[in-house]
């Protein structure tokens, strides 16, 4: 494929309860006829998507990019912040399935499971994490106008995750988004971490 294709790197199928409606198998016929190269299901603090969405990606010659959006408890912000992760090889794919298992075993709260900060330092490792955009920890700093408590969470994020935590950038039209726009460009550019833009949109 000689052009770059748009990669759905956060989506919801139906097994995220809530706020979920793409189904796994109309999600890989789209991305086979538009000729998109590869997926990714992040499911709200779930993997129940995964055996389905693997087998029907790789029947259809689909790169199936597997993670979970989960909820993580910061000392920085009064709500626990969605950030989202995706499984870069078997290791990553264990520590994945131990953080949200320990997120329904311990990390409840009204219902919903959450994980600590500070699990991520033992079960990071491969692991990719996206920022969340406005609703990740550093993205809710940066929106609040506390620009030196979202340096430190950065390099913290970046630390726990290096060469593998995103800046996720999007527009959807939300109050506050452009100047979050700015400064996390911005701060990205001075301390070299990757961006990435997605799009919140289903298919």
């Amino acid at each position: 494929m000689s052009d770059p294709r748009f990669v759905h790197l956060r989506l919801h199928t139906d097994y995220s309860l809530v706020d979920g409606v793409v189904r796994v198998k109309e999600l890989i016929k789209t991305c086979a006829s538009q000729a998109i190269p590869a997926v990714a299901v992040t499911d709200d603090s779930n993997l129940f998507a995964m055996i389905k969405f693997y087998s029907a990606a790789m029947n259809a010659g689909v790169k199936p990019l597997m993670g979970a959006d989960l909820w993580v408890e910061s000392a920085h912000i009064e709500e626990p912040a969605k950030l989202s992760f995706l499984v870069q090889n078997e290791q990553g794919y264990q520590n994945l399935t131990l953080l949200i298992s320990r997120a329904w075993r311990e990390g409840q709260y009204h219902g919903s499971p959450r994980i600590e900060r500070d699990w991520l330092d033992t079960h990071a490792e491969g692991v990719l994490a996206l920022s969340g955009g406005c609703q990740g920890e550093f993205g809710q700093l940066l929106i609040n106008g506390h620009d030196a408590e979202a340096r430190a969470s950065l390099q913290r994020w970046m630390t726990t995750f290096p060469d593998r935590f995103y800046i996720e950038l999007h527009r959807t039209g939300r109050l506050g988004e452009e100047d979050y726009l700015h400064a996390a460009v911005d701060l990205a550019a001075e301390m070299a971490c990757p961006v990435v833009a997605l799009s919140l949109i289903h298919i």
